[in-house]
C-alpha cells in the first residue's frame, strides 16, 4: 500500500519521533519533499497565477479536515508551500509522510 492510500493516524503525544534512518526511508517515497531547518517536511508547488494555487489550497484543506491532521499552508502568487510535522511531539511520524503523499496526489489530480 502506498503512503497516499493510508490514513493519517493521530498522534496522542508521548510517542517518539521517527529516527533519522526512518525519516530517510520514508522521504525516499516522496517526490520533491525535503526537511527544512526546523526538521519539518516541506515542499513548494509552482503554478500559474493565484487561482490555481487557491484551488489546490482548498483541496489540501479538505484533506486536512478528513484526515484530522493539519499542516501549514502558505499561498502566494505562483507558488504554494506546504509544511507538515506533528505538533504534539515537535517531530515527524508516519502520518506526516502520509499527509505529504496525499497532498502530492491532490496536486497530480488537479
Amino acid at each position: 500500500m502506498s503512503l497516499s492510500e493510508k490514513d493519517c493516524v493521530p498522534c496522542k503525544g508521548g510517542v517518539a519521533p521517527l529516527t533519522a534512518a526512518e525519516i530517510a526511508a520514508l522521504l525516499a517515497h516522496l517526490d520533491g519533499w525535503a526537511l527544512n531547518a526546523a526538521g519539518h517536511l516541506e515542499k513548494t508547488y509552482a503554478h500559474d497565477g493565484f487561482r490555481r494555487g487557491l484551488e489546490f489550497v482548498k483541496k489540501v484543506g479538505e484533506m486536512c479536515e478528513a484526515q484530522g491532521h493539519h499542516g501549514d499552508i502558505h499561498l502566494a502568487w505562483g507558488k504554494t508551500r506546504l509544511e507538515v510535522w506533528t505538533h504534539k511531539i515537535n517531530g515527524l511520524v508516519e502520518a506526516d509522510f502520509v499527509w505529504a503523499a496525499k497532498a502530492d496526489a491532490l496536486w497530480k489530480g488537479r
